[in-house]
């Protein structure tokens, strides 16, 4: 069966799906993402990935492409003409078609909108075949990275070099001070090497993970400790365990940085129940 993408407006053979040339997203890279796992036709954390779009749209003084429910209408009728109930929805709002100028253009255009979706393998059952190698890189993104934006080429070339290097995604650090940010598309944890959880706190610096979020909360619920605060290479190093989430890796055990092992080298015990948690929060705490 053929894939359906949204685009402006209209449900299109994604073979046959175009964009113009001047939109601003192609020109410029000025648009705005998100991407939502649909589990068992249900999208997970739909409320935060929608919130996090307006604000990042806002940020950029770009408008909603439609009001919340009608944008929410178009994500399931993609969903649905695909036949995918377990998979990733793509969506991007750039400021629309207008010709090539930096600045934003002088009579208002209308946003452009296209979402996709694929499907994904079934949620993951066996969190030690779930661990991935990861490496260090330094952070060369721009200075607002909690907005989502599609200028994602810095991201592009470190997850390029975790692949060269045979890992499955790069560590960002600041090279000024050494302190981690994120990963080059995930959220960054550690169990530090007093047993505390521990990620960055949110700032211009990286982006509010809604995987993240969700997670914090679930923590919250559950009266498990953790800290929002910044860490260093020299403090990762020391971790007894490490692992990332976002809304395709969920919480995803790291038991290899730069070739060295964290910890004893294997999934430790609090990201194992951090993984039962989380899946939980996934499958709407149905167990």
């Amino acid at each position: 069966m053929s894939r359906i993408a949204y685009v402006n407006g209209r449900y299109l053979d994604q073979r046959l799906a175009e964009v113009n040339i001047e939109d601003r997203g192609y020109q410029f890279g000025d648009g705005i993402y998100e991407v939502v796992h649909l589990f068992q036709g249900r999208f997970v954390d739909e409320d935060r990935h929608l919130a996090r779009l307006e604000r990042s749209l806002a940020e950029i003084r770009l408008p909603m492409p439609m009001p919340r429910a009608a944008l929410r209408h178009v994500l399931l009728e993609v969903a649905r003409r695909n036949r995918v109930t377990e998979g990733l929805l793509y969506m991007q709002v750039t400021r629309g078609v207008a010709r090539r100028d930096h600045a934003f253009p002088a009579r208002p255009v209308p946003p452009a909108l296209v979402v996709t979706i694929r499907r994904i393998p079934p949620y993951p059952r066996d969190i030690d075949r779930w661990a991935i190698a990861c490496i260090s890189h330094p952070d060369l993104r721009w200075a607002r990275r909690d907005i989502k934006s599609v200028n994602l080429l810095p991201n592009v070339l470190a997850r390029q070099a975790a692949r060269e290097q045979g890992a499955a995604e790069a560590i960002l650090y600041e090279e000024a001070t050494g302190l981690v940010t994120e990963g080059a598309a995930t959220t960054f944890w550690i169990v530090d090497e007093h047993g505390v959880i521990r990620t960055r706190h949110l700032d211009h610096a990286i982006l509010p993970g809604c995987t993240r979020g969700a997670l914090v909360a679930e923590l919250r619920d559950a009266g498990i400790g953790f800290v929002e605060r910044e860490f260093s290479l020299a403090e990762m190093r020391r971790a007894r365990e490490a692992f990332i989430t976002s809304a395709t890796s969920f919480v995803k055990p790291v038991t290899r940085i730069d070739g060295t092992p964290v910890g004893d080298g294997r999934v430790g015990p609090v990201t194992r129940r951090l993984f039962d948690l989380f899946a939980r929060h996934v499958k709407g705490n149905a167990g």
